[in-house]
This record gives structure tokens, sequence and C-alpha cells, in this order.
């Protein structure tokens, strides 16, 4: 029998109202970095959030985790996560910086496109484009931004405009923008189709599956996924399934089977030697080492 993913697997789920201080409410929170750690330091633990959340480093150290990929916090790191993602973190020193969370509604009554958020490259939901340093001839504008958002947090139509200017400035950054109307139209695809996976990656497992739902062919969309990605269209399902897979593993109340069938997988053995194929670990030995390294972390 299978077990229905959004009934019984879950990892700890933070709201914007937990971690939020006493003065600020609604869609936004902007804050000192360091008073915001101070206020949440019991959430090292793995955990997702149900909001956008973007953080900058201006000093100190450590690492911090997001969908298991370690970070070496560095000064002028940047770092955005999309609700859903899992992270935690084992900072040191005098940490300092600036964290800013919005709920999934903050831009939906203010951008033409609803989806424009998750246009910009850093919201992809992929951690290799959310986490990167700004460049030193950016740094005095990124932090005059976020200052004067610090300050204006109550005047949610400033922080729109002001956070929006500041994701645009980071994106040019980034050299994210495509001149062509073609690269425009893959990149449209692309984002797509990793929409579709988030959605539908427990049932579909074909690269073919999506491309009938992009109206492409399947080596259109495998040659798409492997210019912006570097990997295969099937290389890409794979990892969104390990990948939750991972997330469910570290929450020790699931018993790996469980967490097979939620996945889809009708037999446990198959489901061990897919996550094994793809990680060189078994399950049961993924879970170890993570309690491992909590532990030592801890």
């Amino acid at each position: 029998m299978q077990v229905p993913l959004c009934m019984a697997l879950k990892i700890p789920v933070i709201e914007q109202c937990t971690v939020s201080n006493s003065f600020q409410g609604g869609d936004l929170m902007v804050e000192d970095l360091a008073t915001y750690l101070n206020r949440n330091h019991d959430l090292i633990f793995p955990h997702r959030h149900n909001f956008y959340h973007f953080l900058l480093f201006t000093a100190g150290g450590g690492t911090h985790s997001i969908d298991f990929e370690r970070f070496e916090v560095q000064p002028w790191q940047i770092y955005f996560m999309s609700p859903g993602q899992i992270h935690s973190w084992q900072f040191e020193g005098s940490i300092a910086g600036f964290v800013v969370n919005f709920n999934r509604d903050f831009f939906k009554n203010f951008l033409m496109r609803p989806e424009g958020i998750a246009n910009f490259s850093f919201f992809s939901g992929l951690v290799k484009d959310g986490v990167f340093m700004i460049e030193s001839r950016e740094r005095a504008a990124v932090l005059n931004i976020l200052t004067r958002l610090l300050e204006n947090v109550a005047d949610e139509d400033f922080a729109r405009v002001s956070l929006l200017y500041l994701f645009h400035v980071l994106e040019k950054q980034r050299g994210a923008s495509r001149g062509s109307e073609t690269n425009v139209y893959n990149h449209t695809l692309l984002r797509n189709f990793l929409d579709l996976i988030e959605r539908n990656y427990q049932t579909l497992r074909l690269p073919k599956d999506y491309a009938a739902m992009l109206y492409i062919t399947p080596n259109h969309l495998n040659a798409l996924s492997n210019e912006f990605l570097g990997i295969s269209a099937g290389e890409l399902i794979r990892n969104r399934i390990v990948l939750e897979a991972k997330r469910l593993l570290v929450i020790h109340d699931h018993a790996i089977a469980d967490i097979g069938y939620a996945l889809n997988f009708n037999d446990n053995s198959y489901f061990t030697k897919f996550f094994k194929k793809a990680t060189g670990l078994t399950p049961d030995e993924f879970r170890r080492s993570m309690q491992l390294t909590h532990e030592q972390n801890g």
C-alpha cells in the first residue's frame, strides 16, 4: 500500500511567523542577521520554510547546507532559498549581515506576471544557482538597498520595489539575462520543465512524458537540459526524486520502506538500488551518515 506523501512523510516546516520578530508581521521580514540568529539559535536542525528566504553574510564563518550541499560561509556570500528547500547551518564567530523572508504572495498583485519571482535564476530551486558571491563593484549598492529596506520595512510598496531592484542588480551581475529571442524561449522552456518536475516527479519518471506536456520532442528537451544544466533530462528527473528521498530520510520517524512507497517505488529493494546507484550509499547508510554529521556538529 502506497503511503500518501502529503499525509505521512514530512520534514519540519518553519512558518514565517515562527521566525519573525514581534515588531514585523504580514508577508515580509527584514532583519539584522546577528539578531535573527540570536532569536532562532535552535534552528540548526534540517528544516524547510514555507516562504522565500535569502541571506547575505558580511562577516563570520562556519558552514551552511541547502538540500544537502554544503557551503563555507564567506563575507559577501549570498544565498537564496525557495519554499520547500531544506537547510541547516553551523555558524562560527561573529556573524553579520541581513536576512529577508517573504511569503509566496508578497508580489502577487504587484507583478504583471505572477511567475515573475521564479524567473530570477537564483529562485530556480537549483542549489547551484542560489549561492554565490556578490562582486566588489556591486557591494555598495546591495548594502545600501538592504539598509534602506531594513529602515523602511513597514512600507510594503517600497519594500517590493527595493527587492525587485536588488534582484535585477544581482541577476545582471550573474550575466543571467539572455539577448536572443531563441535563448529567452529556451530558458522559459527549461523553467517550465523544472516546474513540471516539481509537481510530477513522484509519478512521471520519463523525459518523454514531460516533453509531451511542453509540446517539444524528447531530443529537444534533453538538448535543452544539457545546454543549460550540463546533465540529461532523465538525470534531472532522477535527481529530484533522490533529493526528496534525502529530505525524508533525515527524519528518523519514517521507515525506509514507507519513504520508498511514498515516492512511488512499489518494491523497497528497487528503491534501495535506485538510491544507491545515485548516491553510492543505501538509504540506511545515508541516514546514519547524516545523523553522525549532526551529532558531530552538535
